[in-house]
């Protein structure tokens, strides 16, 4: 072969090379993106140092049509924005919201009798008649409260057992060292600086993440806090430590978006826990009777190690003394992100019990009834599929160290470590156990899985929602028919004209400061196309897309700017509407948002309805659905997202 012909040879297969290598590169990430949460969050997200915040002053520029173009740092576009109608000046409603909805709080001691719960709403085991009239079974939780709520007798509530015998690690708040919990009575509320007394177990809830705080993390412990009852709960937030060795460092030190949860992390509202997987996980002592996996223990146990470890079966050892652990491998550690994810909620529940959420799932009721029953194992039907075993784990709940989650657990460590709850719930269903292990609607914790399969029967919800952007959508004709199924009384609208204006509401949250307004020290007069221009300048916070939160002050120095004034209905894109949370999903426990890490809501969306109601509570003025008022530490409001200003 001549020269020339071999260097072309040589050549051709380089670049053939080069190209493969990129290919594969580029298929890798966008795998890792669709599948990784926080990969997807990561991919736009680059977190400075400070909380985004209007600042320092840059010209500010009327069009032809009165609106007016921003500067806003950080972007390589100016914002135009309507002074008549904007993300500041907009009502968040055009009715007045009932906000105490649900009436007040379950008795501590409250239990709920999870059979009833999945046989109104599913029917019998083999026929499973209701099971796709999510409408029905909706009005049932909404409405049948006084059939599947229960006080139990004195002598068998929760709060008149023995702390040290409780299924939790930490049920009295004292390490289980109290003899008794602290009465009803006399136990003390929640104040700014302390979670108060629980009159009975503390209950875990747990959810796990990779990254840096999002908007997701946001809502979701938002959503925590307005609906739970706080001193008997305690949200762990357990963070990948495997991939990230120093993410929980990061998570209470560098991540500026959390920094605003530190004072309950503080109170001991919120546990920032790093997850690692364990290579040995303890099991119950069963007086030698098999309850993993039916598989059986050896029938003649192998020698002692050096350590004194005895395999007793596949994948178990008894140690010296008598304790025994499932074993896993480092190979069998070695998971793609989401089957991380699937993993971590059975080890969890296994060690600590509780109740195991997702990221992406928002708390509109209490789940303390669900959580008290002796048997509370249960989890979610997967969309309307008809197997017994087709579970969704999204939402989890086992007791602790118990016969059932030692059986899931090493069943998903035989099964190659595979912990999809489809193939855990066929096993489940196959040794016979599934009816260990409830599995609730999907109306319960995810009500339009149902509508979005096109499996539904009945009525359709309310709201009647067919895809899972539709909470995003926020502009009048973007969301169809979300009213078709709605029997209750119209709602009457609010007369804006004679409710406070916004420079009006500007002084309410000004008046009585001793301080001189900071407005002059971030507004100045500039020269700009030969007039007179008041300027401002909008310092972003990149997550994973630019926003920016507000004070007062400064919002009185934009509107000082012109470009915001008083607010007309007329000129809104995304006008306020009758939407509320009283009339979102009621019944439900919970709303899976099912992904969607990059979108932010639109004004006026039902999850902009929903921040509104977040953002009212904790500043006091308005209460959460069981009519409590917020007595925390507190917290800042939600962001504004650039691309909705």
């Amino acid at each position: 072969m001549p020269a020339g012909t071999r260097l072309r040879v040589f050549v051709s297969l380089v670049r053939n090379l080069t190209l493969a290598v990129l290919l594969y590169s580029i298929l890798y990430a966008t795998i890792q993106l669709a599948s990784s949460p926080s990969a997807r969050a990561q991919a736009k997200q680059k977190v400075p140092t400070f909380i985004g915040r209007l600042g320092q002053a840059k010209a500010v520029e009327e069009t032809n049509a009165g609106h007016y173009r921003l500067n806003f740092e950080g972007l390589p576009r100016t914002v135009t924005i309507n002074p008549h109608a904007n993300v500041f000046n907009r009502p968040s409603n055009i009715v007045e919201p009932k906000d105490d909805f649900l009436g007040k709080r379950p008795h501590i001691d409250t239990v709920a009798d999870l059979n009833m719960l999945v046989e109104a709403c599913r029917g019998t085991y083999d026929g499973i008649e209701k099971m796709r009239n999510v409408f029905d079974c909706l009005k049932f939780m909404a409405q049948g409260e006084d059939k599947y709520f229960k006080l139990p007798e004195k002598a068998e509530r929760a709060s008149e057992q023995d702390p040290r015998k409780a299924e939790y690690q930490d049920a009295d708040g004292q390490g289980n060292t109290l003899h008794k919990y602290p009465s009803v009575k006399h136990a003390k509320g929640p104040s700014k600086s302390s979670i108060g007394e629980c009159s009975g177990p503390i209950i875990p809830y747990h959810v796990y993440w990779a990254g840096s705080a999002t908007w997701r993390v946001e809502v979701f412990i938002k959503a925590y806090l307005h609906t739970q009852n706080l001193p008997c709960s305690r949200l762990w937030l357990w963070l990948d430590a495997d991939r990230s060795p120093n993410a929980v460092e990061k998570m209470l030190t560098k991540d500026p978006l959390f920094a605003r949860f530190l004072p309950f992390v503080e109170r001991g509202d919120i546990k920032v826990v790093a997850w690692k997987f364990p290579t040995r996980i303890p099991l119950p002592r069963l007086d030698e009777e098999d309850n993993t996996d039916g598989l059986g223990y050896y029938t003649h146990p192998g020698s002692p190690n050096s350590k004194g470890d005895v395999a007793v079966a596949d994948g178990i050892i008894r140690d010296a003394d008598g304790q025994e652990y499932l074993t896993l491998t480092p190979k069998q550690m070695t998971f793609l992100p989401q089957a991380i994810s699937d993993a971590v909620r059975f080890v969890i529940l296994h060690v600590y019990g509780g109740v195991y959420m997702d990221m992406d799932v928002l708390m509109l009721r209490d789940f303390r009834p669900l959580l008290l029953p002796a048997q509370h194992a249960f989890a979610e039907r997967w969309a309307a599929h008809q197997h017994p075993g087709d579970y969704n784990t999204a939402i989890m709940s086992l007791t602790a160290n118990s016969s059932l989650s030692s059986y899931l657990l090493r069943g998903g460590v035989r099964m190659g470590t595979n912990f999809h709850p489809r193939v855990i719930g066929r096993m489940a269903w196959k040794d016979g156990r599934d009816k260990e292990f409830l599995m609730l609607e999907t109306a319960a914790f995810d009500p339009i899985w149902t509508e979005f399969n096109w499996d539904r029967e009945g009525r359709c919800t309310v709201p009647c929602l067919r895809d899972y952007g539709a909470v995003f959508k926020g502009k009048p004709t973007a969301v169809k028919d979300e009213w078709e199924s709605y029997d209750g009384p119209q709602i009457p609208h609010i007369d804006l004209r004679r409710t406070p204006s916004f420079l009006d509401r500007l002084r309410e949250k000004l008046h009585g400061r001793d301080t001189e307004p900071r407005s002059q020290h971030v507004v100045r007069s500039v020269r700009t196309h030969g007039g007179s221009q008041e300027s401002l300048d909008i310092n972003t916070m990149d997550e994973p897309l630019s926003s920016f939160t507000t004070t007062p002050e400064e919002l009185t120095a934009l509107s000082k700017t012109g470009a915001v004034k008083d607010y007309i209905l007329e000129e809104d894109k995304y006008p306020p509407n009758n939407r509320t949370l009283e009339n979102f999903f009621r019944g439900a426990w919970t709303y899976h948002v099912h992904n969607q890490w990059l979108k932010h809501p639109e004004p006026s969306s039902w999850l902009a309805v929903m921040q509104a109601a977040h953002d009212g509570f904790f500043r006091g003025e308005r209460v959460n659905p069981y009519g409590e008022k917020w007595t925390g530490p507190e917290l800042q409001g939600y962001n504004y997202w650039v691309e909705n200003v």
